[in-house]
């Protein structure tokens, strides 16, 4: 192993324990609080979280021992089951974030008729759809034999040279594979964030009207409590297309590298480096890692299923009921009155 292998299995050990903690705080948090539960994201955010564990607990690891040892060291059976697990779990965690944007979409701009444009039987339909999707991917190519160790991404996938036989067939099947996994994801979540932007922008600029009448009607306020109003105000602006970046822009950051290299690696004979191969798969493997908090964990009721948690495990007296009451009715009226939260509760 030289230097670069040895960065990037320390890399993929990283991604694995952060993926799993993560993951698993995710997945009791969801178990534990049922108002989760009940939720119609819930069950989408619960399909990428199994299907993250599922990477971290399958794929990761072996990606590890094809870095340390250089090579694969069980069955090309073994090794066609996990290609098998690799293309599945991948299409149906791009799947779901698409489902989420769309769920988010509807919240946003149809904040009246959620519940009724999506209800828990759409969830499934969605949720079953992804699963037929991925499957039938990774089905195809785990019949044709086009799964096995490939050595520039360390890791059992989709191999170019266990499919020189299949010759067009391949490169039709895998063009097909990342336009209806990645490229139709990519243009889910830019057209149904951007829009939430919009209608989120729309309600700030309508909020700031009325800020800006509230202070110059009444000027006795103090100039500290003043620029407080204005600090908050230009906070309430950056809120929701921070929000929205990260949604978008992990997405890119994570797979577009990996894809590239997909497609490039179909239509140019000039030879990839391994390092740029090992890369690409570990940042295709951050975002499972990064999944739990940009989804997840950062939103308050998450935070707040932990911290209840975290005071049961050590047996710390937790905050008592009247300003528990007063924390859930203050956060109850600040998402009635701010629809820029929407973007991600």
């Amino acid at each position: 192993m030289d230097a670069l292998d040895i960065i990037a299995s320390v890399i993929v050990l990283g991604i694995i324990v952060v993926s799993l903690l993560s993951n698993v705080v995710v997945l009791i948090c969801f178990l534990y609080n049922p108002e989760i539960r009940k939720q119609v994201p819930g069950l989408f955010i619960l399909n990428l979280t199994f299907c993250n564990l599922l990477l971290s607990v399958s794929n990761m690891p072996l990606t590890l021992v094809g870095l340390v040892t250089a090579g694969y060291p069980e069955g090309s059976g073994f090794c066609q089951f996990v290609g098998f697990l690799d293309t599945f779990v991948t299409t149906n965690s791009m799947l779901s974030m698409a489902a989420l944007s769309i769920d988010r979409w509807v919240a946003v701009v149809f904040p009246l008729n959620y519940h009724s444009r999506i209800r828990h039987r759409d969830a499934v339909a969605a949720l079953a759809y992804t699963w037929i999707h991925s499957l039938c991917f990774s089905t195809v190519a785990t019949c044709r034999s086009w799964v096995g160790y490939h050595r520039l991404y360390a890791s059992c996938t989709l191999c170019n040279v266990r499919a020189k036989g299949g010759g067009t067939q391949f490169i039709v099947f895998t063009v097909a594979l990342h336009s209806l996994t990645f490229l139709l994801t990519l243009i889910v979540l830019c057209v149904t964030y951007l829009k939430v932007l919009k209608v989120a922008r729309f309600h700030c600029r309508r909020i700031d009207v009325i800020t800006m009448q509230t202070l110059v009607l009444l000027v006795d306020f103090h100039p500290s409590v003043r620029q407080k109003c204005l600090d908050e105000q230009k906070r309430r602006r950056q809120r929701a297309t921070k929000k929205i970046s990260t949604f978008i822009g992990t997405f890119v950051v994570c797979f577009t590298p990996y894809v590239i290299t997909r497609i490039v690696e179909l239509f140019s004979s000039a030879p990839i480096s391994p390092h740029w191969g090992v890369l690409s798969k570990c940042l295709a493997y951050s975002k499972a890692a990064s999944d739990p908090f940009v989804y997840s964990l950062l939103r308050h009721q998450y935070r707040r299923t932990c911290n209840l948690l975290a005071n049961k495990v050590l047996k710390r007296s937790p905050l008592n009921s009247s300003s528990l009451r007063m924390e859930n009715c203050g956060a109850r009226s600040a998402n009635n009155s701010n629809s820029t939260n929407n973007t991600q509760q």
